[in-house]
C-alpha cells in the first residue's frame, strides 16, 4: 500500500521548480504539509482543492516519512 501511495508523487524539473508534487499537479507535497501543520483538515484540504484525494494526502505524508528515514539513516 505504502509503494501505492508513494506512485503519486512526482517530479518534473519543469513544474513547481521540480518540487515533488503530487499526480502531476501542480500541488507540492511541501503545500499540503503546510496546510496540515497550519492546522487545516483533511475534510477542508479536499474541498479546498477538490482534485486531491485522501490517498494523496496520504501519499504526502508517506513521503515525508520516507525522506525523514533517509535523512536520519544517513546522518547515524
Amino acid at each position: 500500500m505504502a509503494s501505492e501511495l508513494f506512485d503519486r508523487i512526482t517530479v518534473d524539473p519543469g513544474k513547481r521548480s521540480g518540487k515533488p508534487c503530487i499526480r502531476g499537479l501542480r500541488i507540492t507535497v511541501s503545500d499540503v504539509l503546510e496546510y496540515l501543520a497550519s492546522g487545516m483538515s483533511e475534510a477542508e484540504i479536499l474541498a479546498d482543492f477538490p482534485e486531491l484525494t485522501s490517498e494523496d494526502i496520504r501519499a504526502c505524508l508517506v513521503f515525508a516519512a520516507e525522506r525523514e528515514r533517509r535523512l536520519l539513516g544517513s546522518v547515524a
